[in-house]
């Protein structure tokens, strides 16, 4: 079939151009003018749209007068009643939980997009063939077209890491794997030119302004064993991967330059590896230096809980020189020493287990990965999913930029062959077939689309669990405007003990709530307190995309107080109202489909769709509900500002007049300050 243009189209239904085009807008069908030409399936939806259903009902039909004047029926004797028909058992189809597009939805039902589109009109709901409906509305409208719609929840997303279970047969098939190492400290205490010292390259001379720009993976020999280093930007890198379920390292290297002594970035890459439970070995580099002070940076660890070896404690220090090339031996055969207690092993039999440690599109090659093999050996050909996509292995590139045919457990590789593009710590899985794979990484996708809902982020949700009989002690990351507030908040927190609960301090420091709080608060399952201070605009995007709540206080003995009644498990969160916008209803328009849509002008705050609404005629209350349909020239909006029209309409309700005053508000949680 050819391409229709609008006017002919309207003019075959009876309809003026102008009103076509609102409808095909009204269905997501792009046509600006009379002119315009539609495709065939965008015709026929608008055709059946517009067209009635003609109902055919033979059995029902009159008789024609001849046909029993003619033709007398016999008289016979009465049949038995039929014994009626089970009515058929609703079909059953599954959707995301996070809704459905409405076409897909239209497939899933062998129904005509049109009457999805009409259906949700009779709701008051406009919505377009690629639009998004929500999981309740679709089981709705599908119980009117006899179907069952369930809802796919996913499991909870606590970890993404994949534990691989043994059995005695596998047990007796581990072997040792090469320990995996990050280096982590202050921005220029020559982390990368200690990693270049050891591997005998020059990564820090071809990254701009000698500062490492992506995390690179690398691995050396030492006296016929290997190690994987992962060199990180930083301690941030190291706990957003672990962050998102990936636990990739053994060991953590800690450079404090002789120097220099221990920075506020080296303590937080202490905190960040105390917090993943990672073995620490300090290796004091720039020991070369005339002013150097192994002694005053040792001194300083104590301090932090890391007590050197050769004073009584448990960490290894490494006194190095990454330019003189000293010490670097010993640092090897410490890292070795480490790891060894540790028993680091592996099925280099089993299928392959990864986790991404840095992605990128290349033109050529397309989507690119670096890995660390977990366990297992990846060969180049096999079928795997990753994350929430998957592929078939192409090519296998070393650490040294060679092509290889497989990769053992511990070994960093660049894959290609893979449909889009992974985010770090996303989980390689090899798999048996494509199908399996596909059907895997559409799940991975679902798990991803729906918000996690992250627990221990409050001082409220803490009190609850301790409420429920748990005995918990309470980990907290603190920020404080200045040293000597800190260090009285540190004091004070630690005297605490309710019953046995201890708060647990995993990181604390001067300053705003950084990006890197808020990660070590999600990877540690953390409570993120900060007193006189704010929160950077980045630390705040990843805190309310991740749902990890910040609280702020003025007042040190609110802090103490909500602290020590979260332990006691009789802290609770307060709610209060807040109107958050008003407006007037101008007039109002009546449709046949929809009901009446009140015609309203902002005249403060804002309209909030899914917020409650009251309202108001002659100062008073007439109506209380929720805000169900909110649009601006049509188009259904999340909110309209203060000082713009919008339409809004409730279902079952038509009782808008002119001059009424609709107040919009929502319930926050009461700011404890």
């Amino acid at each position: 079939m050819e391409k229709i243009k609008v006017s002919a189209l309207a003019k075959e239904l009876n309809k003026t151009s102008k009103e076509l085009l609102a409808i095909l807008k009204d269905v997501g069908v792009d046509a600006k003018t009379a002119a315009s030409s539609i495709d065939p399936e965008s015709a026929k939806i608008v055709r059946d749209l517009l067209s009635p259903k003609t109902a055919t009902a033979p059995d029902t039909a009159p008789k024609r007068q001849s046909d029993t004047a003619t033709h007398p029926v016999p008289a016979s004797k009465p049949t038995p009643e039929p014994i009626p028909t089970p009515e058929p058992m609703p079909k059953t189809i599954r959707i995301p939980e996070n809704g459905i597009i409405l076409k897909d939805f239209a497939d899933k039902l062998n129904a005509r997009s049109s009457d999805i589109i009409k259906e949700l009109m009779k709701k008051g709901i406009m919505a377009t063939l690629n639009q998004k409906i929500s999981s309740e509305m679709a089981q709705d409208i599908g119980a009117g077209f006899s179907f069952n719609v369930e809802i796919d929840v996913p499991p909870p997303a606590a970890t993404k890491e994949i534990e691989v279970e043994m059995t005695a047969e596998e047990t007796k098939k581990l072997k040792s794997r090469p320990p995996v190492v990050t280096i982590m400290g202050h921005v220029d205490h020559g982390k990368t030119k200690l990693l270049d010292t050891i591997r005998s390259t020059k990564v820090a001379e071809s990254e701009a302004g000698g500062i490492t720009q992506h995390i690179g993976a690398y691995q050396v020999q030492i006296k016929g064993r290997k190690i994987t280093f992962l060199d990180t930007p930083g301690h941030e890198a190291f706990t957003a991967l672990r962050a998102r379920g990936a636990k990739v390292t053994d060991v953590a290297i800690i450079v404090v330059a002789a120097d220099d002594g221990v920075m506020p970035q080296t303590i937080e890459a202490i905190d960040h590896a105390k917090a993943a439970g990672v073995p620490i070995i300090v290796a004091i580099n720039k020991v070369d230096k005339p002013d150097a002070n192994p002694d005053h940076v040792k001194q300083q660890l104590s301090e932090l809980g890391l007590q050197p070896e050769e004073w009584g404690g448990s960490t290894v220090t490494v006194p190095v020189s990454a330019k003189q090339k000293t010490g670097i031996d010993e640092l090897l055969e410490m890292i070795l020493l480490v790891a060894d207690l540790q028993e680091l092993k592996a099925n280099p039999d089993a299928k392959a287990v990864g986790v991404v440690i840095e992605s990128r599109l290349d033109k050529g090659k397309g989507p690119i990965a670096t890995l660390l093999i977990k366990n297992g050996t990846l060969y180049v050909g096999d079928i795997f999913t990753l994350g929430a996509t998957s592929g078939k292995i192409r090519a296998l590139i070393s650490d040294k930029g060679e092509r290889t045919k497989k990769a053992t457990p511990s070994t960093p590789v660049e894959i290609s062959g893979i449909a889009e593009v992974p985010i770090p710590g996303d989980i390689l899985q090899v798999m048996d077939n494509e199908k399996e794979a596909k059907n895997m990484a559409e799940q991975n996708k679902i798990l991803r689309s729906t918000p996690v809902s992250h627990t221990l982020q409050t001082l409220e949700e803490f009190s609850k669990e301790v409420e429920g009989g748990e005995v918990l002690d309470l980990n907290l990351i603190i920020k404080a405007d200045v040293q000597g507030s800190l260090e009285a908040l540190i004091a004070s927190l630690k005297e605490i003990n309710v019953e046995s609960k201890r708060v647990n301090i995993i990181h604390s420091g001067v300053g705003n709530i950084s990006e890197s709080d808020v990660l070590l608060a999600e990877a540690s399952k953390a409570i993120l307190i900060g007193f006189h201070v704010d929160i950077d605009n980045r630390a705040r995007e990843i805190s309310e995309a991740e749902n990890i709540r910040v609280k702020i206080y003025d007042i040190i003995y609110k802090l103490l107080d909500d602290v020590k009644m979260a332990l006691e498990g009789s802290l609770k969160i307060e709610y209060e109202e807040v109107v958050i916008g008003k407006a007037e209803v101008r007039q109002t328009f009546k449709f046949s489909k929809v009901g009446v849509i009140s015609g309203c002008f902002v005249i403060s705050g804002k309209m909030l769709r899914g917020a409650g609404m009251r309202i108001f005629r002659n100062n008073e209350k007439i109506y209380e509900g929720k805000m169900e349909s909110l649009k601006r020239f049509k188009e259904d909006v999340k909110e309209v500002m203060e000082g713009y029209e919008c339409g809004i309409a409730i279902v079952g309700y038509e009782g808008f007049k002119q001059g009424d005053i609709i107040e919009c508000f929502e319930m926050r949680e009461k700011t404890r300050k």
